[in-house]
């Protein structure tokens, strides 16, 4: 290689193979944070492959626009859309191969070393063009303070940061599709016609980076409303990373077959053909789930954070993240005070959500007070009231012991920030299926009546079996009476 090759390469990713190159765009598709750092020091042109600067390009350009990268599914119809009109049928096939294998997760690891080798790459071609530009400013008078600037452009350009948001130019931003990047709990009524996802509530569903709280006391139903929230992220195609400190691997996982089957988890073993032929025929069509169990108080979110490093060496990266729960993690700071170490907790959350970019959910057991309570509110919630203020949707799920027989409960909307809140729905809970289903005044009114028609058939059975007993008492009593007056007669 010739002086004058050699130094062009190194002005681009020559030095990196196509299939290195390929990767660094798959880093863009599914890693926001890192591209927001990338849009600040990436230049198309250090890209070897017209398709790979084309794809960038369209990845880049609606960031421009809208302030906010696009989710992939949503990138995806950006790019068919704009290929239909493509005449290199080669450079469309390319480009599909990409999106597509992205999509699929297919050969998505080692994407950290790719990630940080790139932004590194970026940054340092960046300061280099700096110093170049600075040189020319060495003998222009009253120029020092221009040079300093380019210099630290260049020193911070493609750190982490966010540039916040332009109120005048930034409204397409605000109210473009992809600004929370939800994803749907489907905690519905049956006809659909109330949601937790409504507009008037979750606006979608939980956002990336929000974290989320379901407050219950304990045998309520928490854990299996988690599970619920889980399995409805894997029907909408979205891995979900479950971790557990109470229950087993096993346990959780089957109750996440109860529920996509739509069946009771005692079933399952029995039905365990069933269950394999779901996951054959649904291939491609749900996402992956994981699920991980550290015993009660061992866990920290460092843990979370190592165990999801191991996780990427398999080409997993979670959509989703349910910690079942935050209140028997341990934090990484030691606090005399309880209540200060899970605020604390909370806070690694919140920050684990935002580094992850994607929702996390939780859940809090609540106070005595709470025991048997229709309504579970943010005082209910146990040890650390100030928690409250970290998260960003916390919900309360209520079961009187008189309703458990029923699964009748209440869900009240505690906090909300992309929503109301202070609302309550009544809500049936499944716990042999991991369903949560939202009940009409009249379904509600109608499991109430059925449950006081039980509990008089109850009664009713109770009478009439005391009053057989009693029955039988009396005549054993008089039987006993004549069988001693008869052995006297005869004795005598």
């Amino acid at each position: 290689m010739s002086t004058t090759q050699s130094a062009d390469s190194k002005k681009s990713f020559a030095n990196f193979d196509r299939h290195f190159q390929e990767k660094i765009v798959q880093a863009l598709l599914t890693d926001r944070q890192w591209a927001a750092q990338m849009a600040e020091v990436l230049n198309l042109d250090y890209f070897d492959y017209a398709y790979l600067r084309q794809l960038t390009a369209k990845y880049l350009n609606y960031y421009q626009k809208y302030k906010e990268f696009p989710s992939l599914e949503l990138f995806v119809s950006v790019v068919r859309e704009d290929l239909k009109n493509e005449a290199d049928a080669a450079l469309d096939l390319q480009i599909k191969t990409v999106i597509v294998n992205t999509k699929n997760k297919k050969d998505l690891g080692d994407l950290q070393h790719v990630k940080e080798v790139a932004l590194s790459f970026c940054r340092q071609q960046g300061f280099k063009n700096a110093l170049v530009e600075c040189a020319d400013l060495v003998n222009e008078e009253e120029q020092y303070d221009r040079a300093v600037e380019i210099i630290k452009r260049a020193i911070t350009a493609g750190q982490a940061h966010s540039p916040g948001m332009d109120l005048e130019n930034d409204i397409d931003a605000r109210y473009s599709e992809t600004y929370r990047n939800t994803i749907r709990t489907n905690i519905q009524s049956v006809n659909g016609s109330d949601s937790l996802d409504s507009r008037k509530i979750l606006n979608g569903g939980a956002g990336a980076g929000e974290l989320s709280v379901v407050i219950a006391p304990t045998g309520v139903g928490k854990s299996h409303m988690l599970v619920h929230i889980g399995a409805q992220g894997l029907l909408q195609n979205k891995n979900v990373l479950h971790f557990t400190f109470e229950l087993n691997e096993r346990a959780v996982g089957i109750r996440y077959d109860s529920h996509l089957l739509d069946i009771d988890s005692l079933e399952c073993p029995e039905r365990k053909q069933e269950v394999k032929d779901f996951y054959l025929e649904n291939a491609g069509k749900i996402g992956k789930l994981r699920v991980k169990y550290f015993p009660t108080g061992t866990a920290t979110v460092n843990t979370l954070r190592s165990f999801i490093d191991k996780l990427a060496l398999e080409n997993f990266r979670p959509d989703m993240v349910v910690v079942d729960y935050a209140g028997i993690m341990r934090s990484t700071e030691r606090y005399e005070l309880p209540r200060m170490e899970l605020k604390k907790i909370y806070e690694e959350l919140r920050c684990f959500a935002a580094e992850l970019d994607v929702p996390v959910w939780t859940a809090c057991q609540s106070n005595r007070e709470g025991a048997d309570s229709e309504i579970i509110s943010l005082a209910n919630m146990s040890e650390a009231y100030a928690q409250a203020h970290i998260c960003d949707f916390v919900i309360g799920l209520g079961r009187p012991e008189s309703q458990k027989a029923t699964g009748l409960g209440t869900i009240f909307i505690a906090k909300n920030r992309a929503g109301i809140d202070g609302v309550s729905y009544k809500v049936k809970i499944n716990t042999a299926r991991s369903r949560i289903t939202i009940l009409t005044d009249e379904e509600a009114q109608h499991v109430t009546a059925e449950q006081e028609r039980e509990r008089e058939e109850g009664m009713n059975l109770v009478r009439r079996t005391l009053r057989q007993i009693n029955t039988r008492k009396v005549m054993g009593e008089n039987t006993s009476l004549e069988l001693s007056e008869a052995q006297s007669r005869q004795a005598r």
